[in-house]
């Protein structure tokens, strides 16, 4: 069989996600024909696939060695270092690529995606609208190409606070294919419905009329009854809202599974290594920046909290990030568990490598302000870190009704995979009880540290509970922080955005006593 034929072979194995087999058939073929740039390309895309990304990256930048003009293994070279969190390397990457070719049309949505990362937001509009003018000039192109741009940018514009924009090009994608399940769900996202607003209901109907199992694929479905669940909950009718929203769960559960069982080997693996750290021992190089750590359960608050704070003229939002748990990871874990010895070898550097690390990753950001906030919830898990390596940090804990919370959780739909005990009603109750020991634990450690918010608290005297906010973060008192909603220096890339978009309103209260008699097993474990 010649090169071409067994490349072929190759691309049908990619395509099919048969990953190992490009892999394994690739590297044999590769002894053939060494140094071959297209079966390099071939092979770190299939460990791409695999999320195995520093070795996707060996095998993109060998395949550039032998061929410095291969665009295909730049973009995907760029991708993989954006997913590691090298952004800087991948930004100049993407650059390069549209200096080669600036009609490479998958370089945009790329370079887009990850400006979106480090905020900036109007670049990733540029990018977006650039790459819709090239698609209109194309017309080659099938008409998905541009609908995927458009939601994409649809997506940006909501984040980023222009509502009116997101809401103008979501009609256009409806417009185009009143069949777009991905739109329907931002658009549902985006609405509160009534039966005073007839737009609403006609929309409620348009969906309703897209609900044919036999013609949606599983991922749509799950979309779709997550935004049908939503409307009735909006419309006071529990009896159906629960029933999209139980089977948009369940379909989850079935396509991704759960990782309770790695979580809890996790947290106890936390409580173990921390038991006996001296946490009076922290590391004395004190970083130059002050974070302000927002965490606590997801949906318990942790976006409202931080758009406050972020809104005081002298805070940067920096919104959910992932660079603490990939340094601590990428420093500390060893055989699926923390190294104790480590830890403590890095209390006494004069370095403070943690901290150091974290800091650099920010540098794409361009950040002025001397105060920052990073609100990644599952950030509660690594405070005993926060404590030792962010000396001059602050932490502060959200928290609500432990019923509301888990509610919250069940009502959407998380992309994480590390959030794929969300998938079930019993793990919710579980993992929030995982959660409620592990901060008790931490309280015992350090609970001067920590400054507990109470969601609740928070809506119902909000002027009190932020002079609260502000005091212990050391900030002035800043009128603009009363009216978070406002705040659109500061993009919100969670499922909380279209709430954290209105002003600070009470109605989520004690919303768990609606869904009672259907969740009474999820409410019966919690502690």
């Amino acid at each position: 069989m010649d090169l071409v034929k067994k490349v072929s072979i190759l691309n049908n194995y990619l395509k099919a996600k048969n990953f190992n087999k490009v892999i394994e058939d690739g590297q044999k073929i590769l002894k053939k024909v060494p140094n071959n740039d297209y079966l390099l390309n071939l092979i770190g895309m299939a460990y791409q696939g695999r999320s195995q990304h520093n070795r996707a990256i060996n095998y993109f930048e060998e395949s550039l060695k032998h061929n410095q003009d291969n665009i295909a293994a730049m973009n995907n070279c760029a991708n993989s270092l954006k997913a590691v969190g090298k952004l800087e390397r991948s930004r100049d990457l993407y650059e390069k690529i549209l200096k080669i070719n600036p009609k490479y049309i998958n370089a945009y949505n790329n370079y887009a995606n990850l400006k979106e990362i480090y905020n900036d937001y109007d670049g990733a509009i540029d990018l977006y609208k650039k790459a819709l003018n090239l698609l209109k000039e194309n017309k080659d192109i099938p008409m998905f190409h541009s609908l995927g741009f458009m939601f994409s940018l649809a997506a940006a514009y909501h984040s980023f606070n222009k509502v009116e924009d997101a809401k103008r090009v979501i009609e256009e994608i409806i417009s185009i294919d009143p069949n777009h399940i991905s739109a329907h769900k931002l658009k549902s996202s985006i609405s509160k419905y009534s039966l005073e607003k007839k737009e609403t209901i006609d929309h409620l109907n348009q969906m309703e009329s897209l609900n044919n199992p036999d013609k949606l694929d599983n991922e749509k479905k799950i979309d779709l009854y997550f935004s049908l669940g939503k409307a009735y909950d909006d419309l006071k009718n529990y009896d159906k809202a629960f029933n999209f929203l139980n089977e948009a769960n369940k379909l989850r559960y079935k396509k991704f599974g759960s990782n309770l069982e790695k979580e809890k080997k996790l947290f106890k693996n936390i409580i173990k290594t921390f038991e006996s750290i001296d946490f009076e021992k922290t590391n004395k190089d004190i970083p130059q920046k002050k974070i302000i750590f927002i965490c606590g359960m997801p949906r318990s608050g942790t976006t409202l909290t931080e758009q406050i704070i972020a809104s005081h003229s002298e805070v940067y939002g920096a919104g959910e990030l992932v660079y603490l748990q990939q340094i601590l990871k990428k420093n500390f874990y060893e055989d699926l568990k923390f190294n104790k010895f480590k830890i403590t070898e890095n209390q006494n550097y004069l370095k403070n490598i943690i901290s150091s690390e974290y800091l650099e990753h920010l540098n794409i950001y361009n950040i002025e302000e001397k105060i920052i906030t990073d609100k990644a919830p599952p950030n509660f898990r690594w405070l005993g870190f926060i404590k030792l390596f962010f000396p001059n940090s602050k932490i502060i804990h959200c928290y609500r009704n432990p019923k509301d919370n888990c509610l919250s959780l069940f009502k959407n739909s998380f992309a994480s995979s590390m959030m794929d005990w969300a998938n079930d009603p019993k793990d919710i109750a579980s993992y929030y009880n995982l959660y409620s020991d592990l901060m008790i634990f931490w309280k015992s450690k350090i609970s001067h540290s920590i400054l507990d918010v109470e969601y609740e608290s928070l809506v119902n005297d909000k002027e009190k509970e932020i002079k609260k906010i502000l005091e212990f973060c050391d900030l002035e008192w800043d009128d603009k922080c009363l009216n978070p909603e406002k705040n659109s220096k500061t993009p919100i890339k969670t499922v909380s955005v279209s709430q954290a978009r209105q002003p600070i309103y009470k109605t989520s209260l004690n919303s768990n006593i609606n869904f009672d008699k259907y969740l009474e097993e999820m409410f019966s474990i919690l502690k």
